[in-house]
């Protein structure tokens, strides 16, 4: 038993690093913690845990649905590693999901606020109430190891059929839901992967997978426990697996030639290269393998047939999910950061883990595996190098793996921060300055998704004006205490109504306003620490002289400002504080409820606004302290 210590022993390591990885991801946010961008918002977390997971998970509800519902009983003896494997995988879905999300500690609003027009929405829920049923579908499994608890397991199994058809019916809508979320990306996926049948093919290519998936499960455990293997058995599931992946590449061929799009399989790019090697691996070749008997039903072919078909749809999932995305922003083809991977390799391991453990300690299969560290023994075990005694194999399996994980999560944090730090210090987003006269173009990243400011509109009605006629001249005269220092809180020195990048000089990063290394370096200003701090006593901004005593022009004249903090927050942060606050404040006095709703000022880019995005954002910031009049 010795290959299944040393496989848990690399699955302990894996999770050790994946979760280094997962808290800075939480700690840091996810700036260093991925490639992704405002171009590419999905990757690897939605391509590989999320629809990959989903589809991986397919063979539940296909196995469910043979025995159950078409009486296929010789299939009987895979349906409950087929439902753990299912129900396991719906759950590293959902715990993925948790890391790409920006806000993740939101996703309940799911279940309260409603938008039944949206696929997401009804992934979500489709994913949630099959996640419900397949735990009532496994349940009884290990109830059967407690006695007095009989009563529900047999109550459950009662409605057995009614939730295999409750299963089937989620897992058809939210398997082929999935590929609805692209049909909203018509010029941004790619032309050889983009299609309106998108939900049908994924539907399909989910069954194909969910058996491939099952015989790849069957046959890597048979050899981790030295089980016979079911290899008979496995060769039926090959059967009905080839007529799957036949009907796949009709339908995906016959779709390519209706959208006249075949000439593209001529090109020299390298998405017509990657489109070829994921057909190939994922169905021509499988086809092949399973169409001839001797291979089909052989474990060699077994095995090669499985592995090439889950590798192929978990890519196409991949592909369609932002790998095969065109660039049309100039920011680059996406490629995920070593961390994105990690954190998914480790909840793949974390949900490894546990159905090894389910398997040793319920009846998962006829017989259960016997588990090398299930028996204490009476010879303690040592290690080989000092020998040092571990215990016995109970005592020692822990110790190992604890210390796996603890070594693993301790590389993972050392590199992470490292990435932290370089990215903080050498990926900066400088703002640009705000252009035009009356009505202003605020787009500090000049990624032309910015917003028309009516700034002669905001003067007027926020301050009190007057226009008076000097030798046939207008001029207006605007009360700066009322209306310019409420977003020109602050100037420049021997500068007036100085602009918001002045400061706040970083799109997504705070920035320090003051400029103290500057003040005190002799490239700067050439101050020592007695000219702003009083002697003996701690060097703090609590005990540093004022800066309107040398800077008589800091603040508007005539405004009274009170300045809480000189570290200036990010552009967005500042602008979506200052703006949304204001518009709330406004809303009731103008019988406008909707004033503060993203969409108020991005009017131009109403389908490019993520209005929960930026409302968890300004959520976040309330509460802080801000430089605000």
């Amino acid at each position: 038993m010795n290959r299944v210590r040393n496989f848990k022993l690399i699955l302990w390591m894996i999770t050790g690093f994946a979760a280094a990885a997962g808290a800075a991801r939480y700690i840091f946010g996810l700036g260093p913690a991925t490639n992704l961008t405002d171009a590419t918002p999905w990757g690897l977390w939605i391509g590989f845990d999320v629809m990959s997971g989903v589809a991986l998970a397919a063979g539940g509800f296909v196995i469910t649905a043979s025995v159950y519902i078409f009486k296929l009983d010789k299939f009987h003896e895979i349906t409950r590693p087929a439902v753990l494997t299912a129900f396991l995988g719906y759950i590293a879905v959902a715990v993925g999901l948790l890391f790409d999300l920006g806000l993740p500690w939101n996703i309940w609003h799911m279940i309260i606020y409603w938008n039944p027009h949206s696929p997401l929405f009804e992934v979500g829920w489709c994913v949630m109430l099959y996640l419900a049923v397949l735990a009532l579908e496994f349940i009884p499994v290990p109830l059967e190891e407690f006695p007095r608890l009989g009563a529900i397991r047999n109550f459950l199994v009662k409605f057995r059929l009614p939730l295999v058809i409750i299963g089937i019916a989620l897992s058809t809508l939210h398997q082929s839901s999935l590929g609805s979320l692209f049909l909203i990306m018509p010029y941004r996926v790619h032309p050889l992967w983009y299609t309106s049948i998108l939900p049908i093919l994924f539907f399909i290519s989910a069954i194909g997978l969910g058996l491939m998936m099952v015989t790849f499960e069957s046959n890597f455990t048979a050899w981790l426990y030295k089980r016979k293997p079911e290899t008979a058995l496995l060769g039926q599931l090959g059967n009905a697996a080839r007529w799957v992946f036949i009907l796949y590449l009709v339908v995906r061929f016959g779709d390519l030639a209706a959208r006249g799009q075949l000439g593209l399989l001529n090109g020299s790019e390298w998405q017509v290269k990657l489109f070829w090697f994921e057909l190939l691996i994922m169905a021509i070749i499988p086809i092949i393998m399973l169409s001839i008997p001797k291979v089909r039903n052989s474990l060699g072919g077994q095995w090669t047939y499985a592995i090439m078909g889950v590798t192929g749809v978990v890519l196409n999932r991949i592909d369609v999910g932002g790998l095969t995305h065109i660039d049309r922003t100039g920011s680059g083809v996406y490629l995920p950061m070593w961390t994105e991977i990690v954190i998914s390799a480790g909840v793949v391991s974390l949900a490894a883990l546990v159905f090894l453990f389910m398997v040793e300690r319920f009846k998962i299969w006829e017989k259960r595996p016997a588990d090398p560290q299930a028996e204490p023994q009476t010879l303690p075990e040592f290690t080989p190098v000092f020998q040092t005694w571990l215990g016995d194999p109970v005592i020692a399996a822990r110790t190992r793996y604890s210390l796996a994980f603890v070594l693993a999560t301790a590389i993972g944090f050392a590199l992470v921060t490292h990435d932290v730090a370089k990215s903080k210090g050498v990926d900066p987003s400088p703002v640009q300055r705000s252009r035009g006269s009356d009505t202003l173009w605020v787009d500090g990243n000049t990624d032309g998704f910015g917003v028309a400011f009516k700034h002669a509109y905001h003067m007027k009605i926020l301050g009190e004006t007057s226009i008076d006629t000097v030798e046939g001249v207008e001029t207006v005269s605007v009360d700066v205490n009322t209306s310019c220092a409420l977003c020109h809180h602050m100037n420049l020195p021997r500068d007036q109504n100085s602009g918001c990048y002045a400061c706040h000089a970083d799109m997504y990063s705070k920035t320090d306003a003051m400029k103290h290394e500057w003040h005190s370096s002799p490239q700067g200003a050439n101050l020592a620490c007695r000219d702003c701090h009083a002697k003996g006593g701690p060097k703090s901004a609590d005990n540093a002289k004022k800066c309107d005593v040398c800077h008589s022009d800091l603040f508007p004249s005539g405004a009274t400002i009170k300045v809480e903090q000189y570290e200036a927050l990010s552009y967005t942060d500042a602008m979506h504080t200052l703006c949304v606050d204001c518009h709330r404040l406004k809303a009731d006095d103008v019988s406008r409820p909707d004033l503060a709703q993203c969409a108020i000022c991005h009017s131009e880019q109403r389908s490019f606004v993520d209005e929960n995005t930026l409302a968890g954002r300004y959520q976040n910031l309330v509460g802080k302290s801000l430089i605000l009049p």
